[in-house]
């Protein structure tokens, strides 16, 4: 949105189809192309973790996510055997930590097995939920599901709430990049059109996405979306709060508008010259504010927010969304010119070309870095919905720029050619003297014949001008070859577009790569058979040197039984005077909790009923002590399913 030009006198351009065509496209990106909305939050872990077995009953559930999330009362859910909940009080953050959520359980619970049901709302505005178990004491039948805790979105609010994103981001290309057009290149009737109704679009949008997001994010249905309680939840968040700073900025933007094309475009009122380039300096940087507003209520609520170097992601996303508006709108906006047979200038073509140079410039820059940032290693780019999509992207990217190398040879040809001549205007002018005598005629005389023969030859006379115009548009090879080429721009950007807000909706690769591990690791069979350790040792003195290996059977969270073998450098069992082994679960603070070893043969000691609380990473420590001053302590970690 930067200086605009003069506005000429209105013409009666035929209706373009760019926006119906740009919104069905969306809407067919809708129903055939998007994913269904996934988690954009993983879940990492949880304590007690997910089919563990604890020996008394925790204090409370904790889980941890993959990014920050938003809580709500019912959050987290925790139901005994029986399908009571037993949680006290709501859900909260340890420690202040937003990528965390814990809930007080009650005093004095049950043995068996509980389900944890929880479902929140990712930091980039997507609700995630899941399930999963645990059990206290010992196993047991339980009424829950626990796929039948989990809360789902309505599919009825999930396609319209997908709808209005990807309105949304139409009516800000159609916006921005109308605006841009005109204040760089050219202003005219088509021009204005696709400013106004991308203004349209994105304040519908926006208070359609307002409305509909409580019942997204808290799986409720349509008739709850006017539930001012729900709305009252959503406003207290951060996508709410941009929601409703989008619909400020858009109240800013249509003052704009009315300034842009309205007053100021007339070439016939009095303001002297410098008046003007005062109003066009203000109109250009307050412009650009609300352009960058607008970008910003995306970059702050959606991927860019979360995730690694936040603070540098979310203003390269604002220069990309500004980069992709300017350049596709300004080419819905071109389209609509070249269409409507508005006299368009060579210079004004050359500034757009430019401009979208510079655009394309932007994009490539700040699309390598938010690729980098959101897919982070070459197994996501292609092993990741994220990344699939961001390839077909790319490809789009490099034929659209290919398609406007044809554009750029066109413009390069172009002449602004002859003014057209005063007699043209001749013949139109006695047909439109002959029409108001026939209609004048026609109530003279008060027939309604003679009147609707006058509408008929009136009906007929513009159709005659509308071919006449056609003719003359369609009679420059050069403009009509640039015409051509834009169309085949617009068209290819039309699906650039679909994709982009697919992409947005998409779970980030580095996000699904780690929930993919988390799943991996939480669906891991019990046991495949003993864990085992080999540690060399060396205590410094004579004979201190050998090798200890540690069974633990069946290798898995609860009672083990815990098996040392020591044997000297030349693999003889060799006794030592003394030998302790513990176990540490660092990132819980658990432990160490120490075996009590009993020797059962030369080189080997024993314990039995060894319990493990969990799941997990553990460190193990082997001290061995050779001599009355020689002893050494070693550290291994070792896998516990």
């Amino acid at each position: 949105m930067t200086t605009p030009t003069a506005l000429p006198a209105p013409t009666a351009g035929p209706v373009l189809p760019v926006l119906g065509t740009l919104l069905a496209a969306l809407l067919c990106a809708l129903t055939f192309g998007a994913t269904p909305a996934s988690a954009h939050a993983a879940l990492t872990s949880t304590d007690p973790a997910n089919g563990s077995v604890v020996r008394t009953a925790p204090q409370r559930i904790t889980l941890h996510f993959s990014e920050g999330v938003l809580l709500n009362a019912d959050s987290i859910r925790v139901l005994d055997p029986a399908g009571e909940r037993v949680e006290q009080g709501g859900p909260e953050h340890v420690d202040g930590k937003s990528d965390s959520a814990a809930v007080a359980l009650r005093a004095g619970l049950a043995d068996g097995t509980y389900t944890v049901a929880w479902q929140a709302v990712s930091a980039d505005s997507h609700p995630v939920a899941g399930a999963f178990t645990f059990s206290i004491g010992a196993p047991s039948k339980t009424t829950v599901k626990a796929t039948a805790t989990v809360t789902e979105v309505d599919p009825a609010v999930e396609v319209l709430y997908d709808t209005g994103r990807y309105a949304a981001y139409a009516g800000f290309v159609l916006l921005v990049g109308g605006c841009v057009f005109a204040g760089v290149c050219r202003s005219s009737r088509p021009v204005q059109r696709i400013a106004v109704g991308g203004w349209i679009t994105l304040f519908a949008s926006t208070a359609a996405l307002l409305l509909l997001r409580g019942a997204y994010t808290s799986g409720k249905g349509l008739g709850d979306v006017l539930d001012l309680a729900l709305l009252g939840d959503v406003l207290a968040t951060k996508p709410g709060a941009a929601l409703l700073s989008r619909l400020l900025l858009l109240s800013a933007a249509a003052v704009f508008l009315a300034v842009l094309f309205g007053s100021y475009a007339r070439e016939d009122d009095d303001r002297t010259r410098g008046e003007r380039r005062d109003v066009a300096y203000g109109l250009g940087i307050g412009g650009t504010v609300v352009a960058v507003g607008l970008a910003a209520t995306w970059a702050m609520a959606e991927h860019a927010s979360v995730g690694i170097q936040a603070w540098l992601a979310m203003p390269v996303d604002v220069v990309h969304l500004v980069a992709v508006a300017v350049w596709l709108g300004g080419l819905a906006a071109l389209l609509a010119t070249l269409r409507s047979g508005e006299p368009l200038g060579r210079a004004a073509v050359v500034r757009f070309s430019r401009l979208a140079f510079a655009s394309v410039c932007a994009l490539v820059a700040t699309g390598l870095y938010q690729s980098w940032r959101q897919v982070g290693s070459w197994d996501a780019l292609t092993g990741t919905s994220y990344g699939r999509w961001l390839l077909i992207k790319a490809g789009l990217v490099i034929v659209l720029v290919g398609v406007a190398y044809f554009s750029r040879r066109w413009t390069a040809r172009l002449t602004d050619g002859p003014e057209p001549k005063k007699t043209k205007s001749a013949r139109p002018a006695a047909q439109k003297v002959t029409a108001s005598q026939k209609v004048t005629a026609a109530a003279k005389g008060g027939g309604s014949d003679s009147a609707e023969r006058a509408a008929q030859l009136a009906r007929q006379r513009a159709a005659l001008e509308k071919a006449a115009g056609k003719r003359e548009r369609d009679a420059d090879e050069n403009r009509s070859g640039l015409r051509r080429s834009v169309g085949a721009e617009a068209a290819v950007a039309v699906v650039l577009l679909a994709v982009t807000t697919v992409l947005t909706g998409t779970q980030p690769g580095r996000a699904e790569a780690e929930q993919q591990r988390a799943a991996s690791d939480a669906a891991a069979p019990a046991a495949t058979g003993p864990a085992e350790v080999r540690i060399p040792y060396d205590t410094g003195g004579t004979n201190g040197r050998g090798t200890a290996r540690i069974t633990l059977d069946p290798g898995r969270s609860g009672r083990n039984t815990l098996d040392v073998a020591v044997t000297d450098a030349a693999g003889r069992p060799v006794d030592v005077p003394e030998l302790e082994v513990s176990f540490t679960e660092k990132a819980k603070e658990i432990g160490p909790l120490r075996a009590t070893l009993e020797r059962r043969s030369g080189g080997r000691w024993q314990s039995t009923g060894f319990q493990l609380p969990m799941a997990g990473e553990w460190q193990l420590s082997l001290t061995v002590r050779t001599s009355d001053i020689d002893q050494v302590t070693e550290i291994k970690n070792v896998k516990i399913n």
